[in-house]
């Protein structure tokens, strides 16, 4: 079996995809900004990490090393404005390393599209594409439709518009035809790249057995979630602009990410040929259709066995240091709310209520007041509430809860969450655990920075808020830290 190099590894495609290439005897070796962000991933201790981004030409170089196959799956859907000179650049820097290495194989994963002008994304995708394709190395590319999977953030557009709207004015586009793909069969056709013999190269499009307007997505959903089928009234008014900032609002896809997906279907996006059956074969079962893709997700979601998510994936601004370590705050202005209880609870029971904080359980006070919140930030563009979380109960690092990202975690003792909010500043929620003669001692701080004048009026606009909010989350996390252990032991 061969070493494979993987882009993208933490993402929601390369994340699913690593663990396959093992099962299949593979050696793995992938590149991450930070080695940590696998540390609680189940297949992480069974990878060669190499940290570092691509574009470091010396980490290129490094995990291009002896390696026979290399898998570009980064993109830059919900990055910055100015992603196409980067995109160029990154896909320069690993043809360098993948000559130089002698690497065998390129498989690249790219998006149907139509011929003609492109949104900014699309055509920034193929260009990496022609990139990896011009390098003269066996380049395969895979061009995909919407990939419908659970935690998929096309998936989650069509869930939280057809489950909130059962009228939902739309833009013309809800007519347009798509050819969505079971992630199962995406990453099939994916895995199975690298088996294949070193003369066979090419483009060649993906997607699942048929067809569908994006309307009869949402209704073909509606069938399979048990709910009624929505009312959607196609209107001429909706510029793809307006359309995102309404999928902004009413999913839980933030305005940065909904603008190229909404982009990227102003037309058509349907293969134009089956050549890749001629190349690899189809899964055993079938070609998964959409509804029972559909259900498969939901069913996922159901079990708590989600395996990543768009979230995860999807840091939406560049990663901050960690909190600087009391007392001296790396000469930071800084403002804290502090509240600490005594509790008779177990540290592990009161862990456990820690860790199942936000989604679907909520913060344990005044679940209003942070719906509100959740609202306003989604109309300032960023995360909101409802990103939720990928398991209801328990957490890995790096992992989103709504508007939070898991910056550090110590089973039983820390969990420190890092804002994503929109805010003027830099925030954190950090919850800590210490064991004590008579059970727990429950440590509950919020850290912000501020940056500038604005930062310091919105921590004294909010102080009021937190008096209350701060303190009724303290003593409800205890008291239901009490009940559960009190359950356990009945």
């Amino acid at each position: 079996m061969s070493v494979i190099a993987v882009t993208g590894a933490t993402g929601y495609i390369g994340g699913r995809l690593v663990p396959l290439l093992l099962e299949q005897g593979h050696s793995v070796r992938v590149l991450t900004r930070r080695s940590n962000a696998l540390r609680d991933v189940p297949w992480g201790t069974r990878v060669q990490i190499v940290e570092g981004d691509l574009t470091d030409p010396d980490a290129a170089a490094e995990l291009c090393e002896g390696a026979e196959v290399l898998y570009y799956l980064v993109h830059s859907m919900g990055g910055t404005s100015n992603f196409a000179p980067v995109e160029e650049r990154c896909a320069n820097t690993i043809v360098e390393a993948a000559r130089a290495a002698g690497i065998g194989r390129l498989v690249y994963l790219s998006g149907l599209h139509p011929e003609g002008e492109l949104s900014r994304h699309l055509a920034s995708r193929v260009k990496v594409g022609r990139i990896l394709e011009s390098s003269g190395i066996p380049t395969i590319t895979l061009q995909a439709g919407l990939i419908i999977g659970s935690g998929s953030a096309s998936f989650e557009m069509v869930r939280h518009l057809t489950d909130v709207l059962p009228v939902m004015p739309a833009p013309r586009w809800v007519l347009n035809r798509v050819q969505p793909i079971a992630v199962r069969d995406a990453l099939h056709y994916l895995s199975q790249c690298a088996l294949l013999p070193s003369e066979v190269s090419g483009t060649y499009d993906i997607g699942g057995p048929e067809a569908h307007s994006y309307g009869d997505m949402m209704r073909l959903y509606a069938d399979a979630a048990g709910i009624r089928r929505p009312v959607i009234l196609a209107l001429p008014v909706l510029t793809p602009w307006l359309a995102a900032q309404w999928v902004n609002l009413v999913t839980p896809i933030p305005r940065a990410l909904a603008i190229p997906l909404v982009e990227s279907l102003q037309h058509d996006c349907v293969m134009r040929n089956r050549d890749i059956d001629a190349v690899i074969d189809r899964p055993a079962e079938g070609l998964t259709g959409y509804r029972s893709s559909v259900e498969l997700a939901l069913a996922k979601m159901r079990d708590d066995t989600v395996e990543t998510t768009w979230a995860t994936a999807h840091a939406l601004e560049a990663p901050a240091e960690p909190l600087p370590s009391d007392p001296q705050w790396a000469g930071h202005t800084v403002f804290t709310d502090v509240r600490e209880r005594d509790t008779s609870a177990s540290p592990a029971a009161l862990f456990r209520v820690i860790a199942s904080l936000g989604g679907e359980t909520g913060y344990y006070s005044l679940p209003g007041a942070w719906a509100l919140r959740g609202i306003l930030d989604k109309l300032a563009g960023g995360v909101g509430l409802r990103r939720g979380r990928r398991n209801r109960t328990s957490l890995a690092l790096g992992d989103a809860v709504d508007w939070w990202r898991v910056e550090e975690l110590v089973p039983d003792r820390l969990l420190r969450l890092r804002a994503e909010m929109r805010v003027p500043g830099r925030a954190w929620l950090e919850l800590s655990v210490e064991p004590t003669e008579t059970g727990s001692h429950y440590r509950q701080r919020a850290v912000f920075f501020p940056e500038g004048l604005a930062g310091r009026l919105y921590w004294l606009a909010i102080v009021p808020f937190h008096g209350v909010i701060f303190s009724s989350m303290a003593r409800r996390i205890t008291t239901a830290a009490e009940a559960l252990e009190a359950t356990d032991a009945a």
